[in-house]
């Protein structure tokens, strides 16, 4: 059976294009839908289906333009309500492409409408199944999302629903099923997702602990609802969009595409009451930025953290990017439904200085500076998650995670200087830049964060690995 995953998008999602005599299906697109018109063509196939195994909360779904574009039919499992033209399917109605069958089978549990789809090839034997959030490897769907979109509604009710969908539809399954899910590692959908992408369902029984034969329904309640964060403030908004609908990403590159001279970016920005995200290096910004701007590097986990940290999805924002990367930087943040742009600072922030506008900087210091400069009364902010500050961090540090910022920041003085580290220097550039729009200047960035500490020769508290930690 040919099946493969051919897009990697910005939170380690996964979407799967099926292909046989001439038709083709996709499952769970991401917004860019190019790549999969482009794979079909090279196939000399027709896209005559678009899966969606839920309403996805962690990005927006490119079915819609897939649809389109090419004509094919959008599907849903049992119970979604969509605002636009789809097939509902049924539990165990089947759909043909070419010789290959794919089987709906209705699992809710991460949200109601939750459904995987059994692949079949030719000869009627069952080859792999798409999971969505419902299996993923190493961890299943948290099942908190869908909460918001109905008061009757509880994470212990979808967890319940989640444990039989799981026992009744997927584990009587055979053990040489190939598991595709639509996350990886990276994902907040999930709270212990494996690198891998995909595996065996013979293997997921033997390792993934939500698939133990002996667990009990609170047992397994227990053990799903354990160490859950907050979800990102961003996710019911995408999947409002995932529901109603959404410009086309043509048209959002097309309208945020546009060059700003430093003089129409600063009345835009002064006008327009728009967020200044810059997306440059984090050594970049340290050095030279324009003064309240917030930084988010392009480079790392990006779209994510804007979506934490930024939260509404409708916010303006004015983009400083690296030079040739102005469009990239609009696409990854429709992704994730930030589709306000109103435009890029023109020659970067270089053409900025020679307009003669102020630039603020951010005191920055090596790791060997901070051990040599380290006292007993020194007070140290640490970025990382609980999880890592649990792991493994310096004595008496105090730990405000980068995704708690927004609510936590009051905990950080505003007259004692302070030291801010994260794990590799990526985070605490991004919490730094947030402090200071908020006016908190006085707190010293450590420069390639605990690894860089631990390198310069500091005692760190014992290291607990943090598989380990609940």
């Amino acid at each position: 059976m040919k099946i493969e995953q051919i897009y990697t998008g910005c939170i380690a999602q996964a979407a799967y294009y099926l292909e046989s005599n001439g038709e083709a299906a996709i499952f769970d697109p991401l917004r860019e839908v190019q790549p999969y018109i482009e794979k079909a063509n090279k196939d000399n196939a027709k896209i005559k289906y678009i899966f969606e195994t839920h309403f996805h909360a962690d990005f927006v779904s490119g079915h819609l333009d897939l649809a389109k574009k090419t004509g094919g039919q959008i599907v849903y499992g049992p119970t979604a309500k969509p605002e636009f033209e789809a097939i509902i399917a049924t539990d165990n109605q089947k759909f043909k492409v070419g010789d290959y069958t794919i089987k709906a089978l209705h699992t809710p549990g991460h949200t109601l409408e939750s459904t995987c789809y059994l692949l079949i090839d030719e000869n009627g034997k069952q080859h792999g199944i798409i999971t969505g959030d419902t299996l993923f490897i190493g961890d299943v769907g948290r099942p908190d999302l869908a909460q918001a979109l109905s008061g009757d509604l509880t994470q212990e009710k979808l967890a319940s629903y989640l444990f039989d969908s799981l026992r009744n539809k997927i584990m009587p399954l055979s053990d040489d099923l190939i598991v595709y899910p639509s996350h990886g590692a990276g994902s907040a959908c999930g709270k212990n997702m494996s690198k891998e992408t995909t595996d065996t369902l013979g293997n997921q029984k033997k390792t993934n602990y939500a698939l133990r034969e002996d667990m009990t329904r609170e047992e397994f309640t227990a053990e799903l609802l354990d160490g859950l964060g907050l979800p990102p403030a961003y996710f019911p908004q995408n999947v409002m969009m995932n529901i109603q609908g959404y410009e086309s990403l043509d048209t959002i590159i097309e309208k945020s595409f546009k060059a700003l001279s430093p003089k129409e970016f600063e009345t835009l920005a002064n006008q327009s009451e728009a967020i200044v995200l810059d997306v440059r290096h984090e050594n970049d910004y340290v050095k030279s930025h324009i003064p309240n701007s917030i930084f988010i590097g392009i480079q790392g986990n990006f779209a994510p953290w804007v979506g934490a940290l930024i939260m509404d999805v409708k916010q303006p924002l004015l983009l400083v990017t690296p030079e040739g990367r102005e469009q990239e930087t609009i696409t990854r943040l429709s992704r994730v439904g930030f589709d306000n742009v109103l435009g890029y600072l023109e020659g970067g922030i270089s053409a900025w200085q020679e307009a003669g506008f102020e630039i603020d900087s951010m005191q920055s210091i090596s790791p060997e500076e901070f051990v040599s400069g380290l006292s007993e009364t020194s007070v140290i902010v640490d970025a990382r998650k609980p999880g890592e500050f649990s792991a493994e961090h310096v004595e008496n540090a105090l730990n405000i995670p980068l995704d708690t910022v927004n609510q936590n920041f009051s905990e950080v003085s505003k007259n004692e200087d302070f030291y801010l580290h994260c794990a590799g220097g990526y985070r605490s550039v991004i919490m730094g830049s947030i402090l200071k729009s908020r006016g908190i200047h006085n707190f010293i960035n450590v420069e390639k964060g605990i690894s860089g500490i631990r390198n310069a020769g500091l005692k760190l508290t014992n290291f607990v690995c943090p598989s380990t930690l609940k």
